[in-house]
């Protein structure tokens, strides 16, 4: 069974020791850091997408249409948007925060009990990927699958706080439905059947995983990540971010873009299965996180991915003489190993499913 190279440490736990220097082990290089990159800039504003998705459910053909557009231009030019009117209750969305604020707000014994590994890392983790002296990102998690049914398992989830579980099975169905809407406005643009991606996926099997992520208060900020830059493995990401606090950033055209948070929004993230299926028609983007040492931070990623035995391939409708297909086809299972051997590296293994071209 897989095991961790290293004892485990609890980033939250060095948080609150006091101390004022970061171990070596998080202290990034230069060029990774989130203040220094040679020949790129962080920008702090610019024309991010944010999408009102009342109108997807309109009846207005007009309305409907421009929204669908308005998603379109997101997926191909940004890879990400922030989505408001969506459809999860807001007071659902402070509820779900909450009650992982109050899970990371228990003793550490507590929390200690449901102690993952990287056979499944399904639990309570402090690192991705298992190489021995890897450089490790400022933050704790706790991760559960949602999706299939036959793989959810609540004695997995937290018992305390005790409304934990049932806001977990509320706040997961409500997002599971805006998910399975996303992936029919998305197949509809790329002229595929509605449920073209949704059926890739799966269907009813398709699977849905939830990663709470707790970034502790950081003495210094400036050398070290919350989460390394990376592309998502799966499909989409539907992102519940730090109320209060822009920490998300997604590389642009080779600079840095700080994303400020639009109030009650979700974060839409395409991931590297939809740029595979769609032949680089729609794009993942590369994001990372930055901390901060005046305030801790508590996001939730909802990933939606293919059924880990099932190929992804460029969809047939996608594919022609003038654009062949440009990847491989793989298992999710095979793809996403990758990032649980290696941790986060940018783009790295989506760029090698290339097919070499002359």
């Amino acid at each position: 069974m897989l095991s961790w190279p290293e004892q485990v440490v609890r980033v939250q736990s060095l948080s609150e020791s006091g101390i004022r220097t970061i171990p070596n082990q998080y202290i990034k290089p230069l060029t990774e850091r989130s203040v220094f990159k040679p020949g790129s800039q962080v920008h702090q504003h610019a024309d991010i997408p944010v999408i009102d998705l009342h109108n997807l459910f309109h009846k207005d053909p007009a309305l409907h249409l421009d929204t669908l557009s308005r998603i379109s231009a997101a997926c191909r030019d940004w890879g990400f948007f922030q989505a408001v009117n969506h459809g999860v209750s807001h007071e659902l969305m402070g509820r779900a925060c909450q009650v992982w604020r109050d899970f990371f707000n228990l003793p550490l014994e507590m929390r200690q009990e449901y102690a993952n590994t990287p056979a499944t890392y399904e639990g309570y983790g402090s690192r991705l990927g298992v190489e021995k002296g890897a450089i490790l990102d400022w933050s704790d998690y706790f991760f559960l699958h949602y999706l299939p049914v036959s793989l959810r398992n609540q004695n997995k989830w937290p018992e305390q706080p005790s409304s934990c579980r049932e806001v977990v099975a509320e706040y997961g169905g409500e997002v599971v439905k805006l998910c399975r809407m996303l992936l029919r406005a998305m197949s509809t643009d790329l002229g595929l059947e509605e449920k073209h991606i949704e059926n890739a996926f799966g269907g009813d099997n398709m699977g849905a995983c939830l990663r709470v992520n707790m970034y502790p208060k950081c003495p210094q900020p400036e050398l070290t990540l919350g989460l390394s830059s990376h592309s998502d493995p799966g499909g989409i990401t539907i992102l519940l971010p730090d109320r209060g606090l822009a920490r998300l950033q997604v590389l642009k055209d080779g600079d840095w873009i700080t994303v400020n948070p639009v109030p009650d929004s979700l974060i839409v993230i395409v991931g590297d299965q939809i740029q595979v299926l769609s032949n680089a028609i729609y794009k993942s983007v590369e994001h990372r996180v930055m901390v901060s040492s005046a305030k801790d931070g508590v996001s939730l990623a909802m990933f939606f991915n293919p059924k880990s035995d099932l190929v992804i391939e460029p969809a047939k409708e996608v594919v022609s003489e003038e654009r062949p297909p440009l990847y491989e086809a793989m298992t999710f299972d095979r793809y996403r190993l990758h990032m649980r051997m290696k941790g986060p590296c940018g783009k790295a293994r989506l760029e090698s499913l290339k097919f070499n071209t002359p």
